[in-house]
């Protein structure tokens, strides 16, 4: 039985991937979150991947807000799995880019706008020659609605007051088509940053109508606007070479969010 480390377990990705992972018959084991144990402390990632000897690690375990955990805790998983000699599989973003004129591919050079991009980047940079990057967008359609489906869910409810940018582009990805993802990429031999994301370029207000729509509220009360300086805007990622090596289909929002009831 092949052995699956999963840090970030207890986050909207990992319960995700471990899931699916334990069903397709992998053993999983992992860190669950910040309160079991900070992935900066390399002393202790260390010795839990020691005892656990996974043949993949996956990375998924990020803050926004916090440089040090997305930097320095890659720099402890990156030695951990190193120690044991394990796949490295690295989760990263689309905000390693600022705007394109067209889809970005993996050639394209990261030219982040934001300090939580800028520090995945730098978490990239970590990463070793064999690791595989995955770069991924808005995550949605798990068990519960996701962040980025409650601001929609709530200001289309008149709970929350929210402007939904008409200038920022992204592939909204649902999170069972990434977790299905990584578990065919975790047995392939590729390296380096791949696009893995959803097929529908969609403006952030785009996204929270549909989101809106598939939960029963009216997205017609959904306000959009411009974002300032400093936002990203267009981020519509080329997934053309993830494509080429995956079954799984990476799926767009409208077809999701359109093709089944909330749950």
């Amino acid at each position: 039985m092949a052995r699956l480390f999963v840090t970030g377990l207890g986050g909207y990705l990992g319960r995700e991937l471990g899931a699916r992972a334990r069903a397709a018959g992998w053993e999983v084991t992992g860190i669950e979150g910040s309160a079991q144990l900070d992935v900066r402390d390399a002393a202790a990632v260390r010795r839990a991947v020691g005892e656990a000897r996974p043949d993949v690690v996956v990375h998924t375990a990020y803050r926004m807000d916090d440089a040090s955990v997305n930097v320095d805790g890659t720099r402890s998983v990156v030695a951990a799995a190193a120690g044991v000699g394990a796949r490295l599989v690295h989760l990263s973003t689309d905000v390693v880019f600022g705007d394109g004129d067209r889809p970005l591919t993996e050639d394209d050079a990261p030219d982040p706008v934001t300090p939580y991009g800028a520090a995945k980047l730098e978490a990239e940079r970590v990463c070793p020659p064999g690791a595989l990057m995955v770069r991924t967008s808005l995550l949605y359609g798990g068990e519960v609605p996701s962040p980025h489906e409650v601001t929609a869910i709530e200001a289309a409810a008149g709970v929350r007051d929210m402007t939904f940018f008409t200038d920022e582009v992204r592939c909204p990805t649902m999170v069972g088509d990434l977790a299905a993802a990584l578990l065919e990429l975790a047995a392939l031999d590729v390296s380096g940053p791949l696009h893995v994301a959803g097929a529908d370029a969609l403006t952030r207000l785009e996204f929270a109508r549909l989101v809106a729509a598939h939960h029963g509220q009216d997205p017609g009360a959904l306000r959009g606007g411009t974002g300032g300086p400093g936002r990203p805007k267009r981020l519509a990622l080329d997934c053309s070479r993830a494509r080429a090596l995956l079954g799984v289909r990476l799926r767009g929002a409208g077809e999701v969010l359109n093709a089944r009831g909330p749950g």
